[in-house]
This record gives C-alpha cells, structure tokens and sequence, in this order.
C-alpha cells in the first residue's frame, strides 16, 4: 500500500511555501526591498530616516516630513538586474536500490534571475503650522527567479514570484522645531506564484510498485495565492539643532493568512492511476492555507551637515527575520498539514554615506553598505540563493528650477557565491554554489508646488 506520509513530502504546497520564506534577493537581505528612493539608492540608504529633501520619508520616517519644502510630489522606478548561475550536481537519494545516488539529468537551469521594475509615488503636504500629511504607494518586498523547466534543480523549483505592494497614508506632529512624532498605516497585498517537478518516480519506486524508477515519472506542482493585511510604522525625528537630525523609526511586522490558495498537479498517466488507489484525494488540484509574515523592522539613522557643501549620513537597520521559525501548511484535500522549520537568524544593514552639493543646481552623492542575509549554507534555498553582500551605491540630485528635482541612484553589490550543500526537497539533492550578482539604477521626479 503506498503510504500517504511518503508521498506528501513531495507535495508542491509544502515546498512551495518552504522556498518563498527560505528565498533571498541578490539586492537586500532575504526578499525584503529598500528600493523606494532614488536619492537614498546614491547613497545607499544612509539617512534614509533623517536626511532632508526626500520624500521617500513619508515611508521611511513619517516624522521627518517636517525636513520636507512645502507640498511636493514624487515619482521614481528602480531596475533590479540579478543574476544566479548554478554550478554543481543533482543526486537522487530516495532508498536504496537501483537509481539511488544516481545524477539527475538536466541542465544548470540557465540564469535564474530577472531584471525587475520597482516603483514607487509620493504625496507630502503640510497642514497648518505644525502637522504633515503623506500618501505613498511602494514594493517593500519582492523577487522572481525562473530555471529552465528541466534543469537538475527542478524538484527544489523553477519558478519563484512574489510581491507585496504597499499604500498607506502618514501623519506627523511637531512638538516644537527640534522634536518631531510621525505615524502611518498601510494597506498590503501580497502575491505568491510559485512551481517545481515532482519526482513520482522515487515515490513509487519506494513502495514496490514495478515500473518506476528515480526520475522515471516526473510531474510538476503550481501554488498561487494572495493576501492584503494591515501594517503600521511610527517614528521620531530629534534634530540636536538645525545641522544635526538623528531619526528613529518601527515598521510592524505583517501576518498574511492566505485562506484561498491554489494548488495545480500535474501528474503523470502512469502514476496517477497508481495514486487513485493507493493515496486516493492527493496530487489533485486543491485549496491551500498558510501564513507568512512580513518581518518588523527598526532603524537608527543620522545626518549632519558638515558645512555648506558636505554632510554625512549613516543607519543601522534591524530586521527580525527570526520569527520564519515554523509554518504550517493546510491542504484544503486528502493530504495531511505539513509544519516547516526555517530557521532564519535576525540580521542587520548598516551603511554610511554623504552628499557633496557642487552648485545649487548639481549635487553628488555616495555610500557603502553592509546587507547580512537570514540563510545559512545549512537551510540556503535554489529557489533564490541569498547571500550577505556589500554595496557601492553613487548618485546625484539635478534641481533646474525651484520647483522641480531630478535624481539617480546606482549600486553595484559585491556578493561571494552562495554554497547550497546537500540541499534536499523530496528524494533529492542538490549540491554545488550559486555565482550570483547584482546592479540597481534609479530614477525619480519630484515636482514641487
């Protein structure tokens, strides 16, 4: 009788949900995304919570708002280009027997990244003397990778999409011009589309039944879903006199309960037949529910103007990856809940960065960065291989009128190759490393009236 135990850990569902957390972006830590500024891409977001003149702080630091010339209007895209190219080999390592320990044929997948489109659009408006209104529509999260559909990778994934857009409404209040509180709440919808092969064959195989081998019979798995939740962030500006602003800022975490999941098979003739018996209401298209949540974040950021034409920014960005601690997954049919260990660590971004203003038209920027990823070698994923890197961010503000601001932001990030050792999703695994790399350009307008 083929047990039902043995052929869940083949479920899509269950390896689905597992590569969206254990997933990283080359261009920040897992697939959380700090591109929402052109002028803080130049200098690798240091300030990003204290520097005056970006609008990207109605998000970033609501109580900064008060640091921002009257009402304005901004809008700008970022251009995410990432690059994983696998080297290495699949092995089969269901039980023993013939094809166990056997290469998985196939390919190196071809280059599993994508250059990707971020946006982003902000409204700040003063009300009154001492109080700030602000609207914002962002991407605070997102990557998609995509292997070649029969690459020696492909029972861990092939395609990996996921995307959470913001839009939220700030306020801040000014206590007095050195003291200032801010608040926003922000509506997200996140959307996961994910898929990878099944290797009926192994399953079989392992329960006697003749005619199946490792790799003899592969199917393929899709899961789609999507949730929008409630998420706040709140925020202090003290600025020690008018050179000097040091801004501290919360970004809840975001529980998305997806209740309405769906998850395709498509299953081999051969194999299907077999499962119509042994395993009756598995492998057919069913609904799904899991949570995922959207880490909280904490920033300390500084800025200080040196004189009339230098000033010098820095933050310190805590991210608590950490709670990607267990995820149960429910299958709306036969199979049984799973629950996934993950075991992300929290990790920190620190960068510095500075402006040099040449002119009142031209000023010139740059920064370092330090990015830590939650993976370790031990639980790196295929689906996006993420590694801790370090940036090199360049950029400059052109202001032809009062009335109107152009920027652009460059990093290029320096990343090691990101090792995936014995990596196992159903009777396989995969070892080897990632040469994995990536460049970001930005570009935004912002019009003031």
């Amino acid at each position: 009788m083929l047990s039902s135990a043995s052929l869940f850990r083949f479920s899509l569902l269950a390896a689905g949900v597992a590569g969206v957390l254990f997933s990283g972006h080359a261009h920040a830590a897992a697939f959380q995304l700090k591109e929402n500024s052109a002028k803080g891409q130049g200098r690798a977001f240091a300030g990003s919570a204290s520097a005056p003149g970006d609008t990207a702080v109605v998000v970033n630091n609501p109580a900064a708002m008060r640091l921002l010339d009257g009402r304005q209007f901004s809008v700008g895209v970022s251009a995410i280009s990432f690059s994983a190219k696998f080297d290495g080999e699949g092995r089969y390592v269901g039980p023993t027997g013939p094809g166990t320990g056997a290469q998985i044929g196939g390919g190196n997948g071809g280059d599993g990244g994508t250059i990707a489109p971020v946006p982003a659009l902000y409204f700040a408006t003063p009300l009154g003397e001492n109080m700030h209104l602000g609207a914002s529509l962002t991407v605070p999260y997102g990557f998609k990778t995509e292997y070649d559909r029969d690459w020696i990778g492909r029972y861990q994934g092939i395609k990996t999409e996921l995307q959470a857009i913001d839009a939220g409404l700030s306020f801040s209040y000014d206590v007095n011009p050195w003291v200032s509180f801010g608040a926003s709440v922000f509506a997200e919808r996140l959307d996961v589309d994910l898929s990878n092969a099944i290797d009926f064959g192994t399953a079989l195989y392992a329960q006697g039944v003749p005619g199946f081998a490792p790799g003899s019979q592969d199917g393929y798995s899709r899961i789609k879903g999507n949730n929008t939740e409630v998420g706040f962030t709140l925020g202090g500006l003290f600025s020690v006199d008018e050179h000097t602003h040091i801004g501290l800022t919360y970004r809840s975490q975001v529980d998305h309960k997806i209740d309405d999941g769906k998850a395709y098979f498509d299953v081999p003739a051969a194999a299907k037949a077999v499962l119509a018996v042994a395993a009756p209401g598995q492998y057919v298209d069913t609904s799904g529910k899991a949570k995922i949540i959207m880490p909280a974040t904490a920033t300390a950021s500084f800025t200080h103007d040196i004189n009339d034409q230098w000033t010098v920014m820095a933050d310190v960005t805590r991210t608590a990856w950490s709670k990607f601690d267990t995820v149960t997954v429910d299958f709306g049919s036969a199979q049984p809940d799973s629950e996934l260990e993950f075991n992300y660590r929290d990790t920190t971004f620190v960068s510095i960065g500075t402006d040099y203003r040449m002119s009142d038209t031209l000023t010139l920027r740059g920064g370092l960065a330090y990015d830590q990823t939650p993976t370790t070698t031990q639980y790196r994923d295929v689906r996006v291989p993420d590694q801790t890197r370090k940036w090199l961010s360049l950029g400059l503000t052109w202001t032809p009128s009062e009335r109107t601001e152009w920027n652009v932001g460059y990093t290029h990030l320096f990343v090691s190759d990101a090792d995936v050792s014995g990596y196992s999703v159903t009777a396989s695994s995969i070892n080897g490393s990632f040469d994995v790399g990536g460049d970001i350009l930005a570009g935004s307008m912002t019009y003031k009236f």
